[in-house]
Parts: structure tokens; C-alpha cells; sequence
């Protein structure tokens, strides 16, 4: 089995005040910014190189929230895996909490499924088929 970490995610308050600090200051690339009004909400992805070989961070700016305590800001860790089903099933079997199973990400089309670390620390899988 071939895994990769993809991502991690933090809300933001101020999305472009966000990109402009890992942007400007830290020197990343604005990758993909993608709007999802029927959510609310925007996706921002910034990182030193492409993401199909690289880690990233996924800045998300829920149109509704203006700050976040850092306690709550923190979102997920996520794991590019080839096949969503058998991986949950597998993580199933040996214990793993599925918090949610496969299926499309609401709002998208992208096969996604959570689970739980020990301390309760959310893991996305995202489907990523073998090229």
C-alpha cells in the first residue's frame, strides 16, 4: 500500500490575510483557492512546490466564522490512499474509529472518509487512484 500525507489543515479568520503571511513572509506558492458558496465556505491550498509531490497546507475560511480560538482552529491531517473502501475496512478491522465513512466530500465530488487517532485527532483519507 502507497501512502503519501497530503495536507494539513487550519481555519483561517481573514483568508487574505492568511495567503499574504504564508505568501509573502514564508515564501510559499498560492496553489488553488476554490469558493463553495452553497457551504460558505473557501479553500485555499499554499506550499513550496506542487502538490502531487509535495506536503501542503490547506487554509479554510468559513465565510460565516471571523476568528477561531486556537483550541478549535486546528482541522485534520490528510492521507492520499488508493482505495477508500478496502483502507476503511482494513483500519475497521484492526480497531480504527471510522467517524466517517467513504463517500464525496459534501458540496464536491472527491471520495473522502475520517477517522480518529487515539487522542481523538481527526485523519481525512482521500481517494487518490493509482495513476
Amino acid at each position: 500500500m502507497s501512502w503519501q500525507m497530503l495536507h494539513t489543515m487550519i481555519r483561517v479568520g481573514d483568508l487574505d490575510k492568511s495567503i499574504a503571511f504564508y505568501t509573502g513572509l514564508l515564501g510559499m506558492t498560492l496553489l488553488r483557492r476554490t469558493d463553495y458558496p452553497e457551504g460558505r465556505f473557501t479553500l485555499a491550498f499554499v506550499g513550496y512546490g506542487d502538490e502531487k509531490s509535495n506536503t501542503v497546507l490547506e487554509l479554510t475560511h468559513n465565510w460565516d466564522t471571523p476568528s477561531y480560538d486556537l483550541g478549535n482552529g486546528f482541522g485534520h491531517v490528510a492521507l492520499g490512499v488508493p482505495d477508500i473502501t478496502a483502507t476503511c475496512d482494513q483500519l475497521a478491522r484492526a480497531g480504527a474509529k471510522i467517524t466517517r465513512p467513504p463517500g464525496p466530500m459534501k458540496h464536491g465530488t472527491t471520495v473522502i472518509a475520517f477517522i480518529e487517532d487515539p487522542d481523538g485527532y481527526k485523519i481525512e483519507l482521500i481517494e487518490r487512484k493509482p495513476a
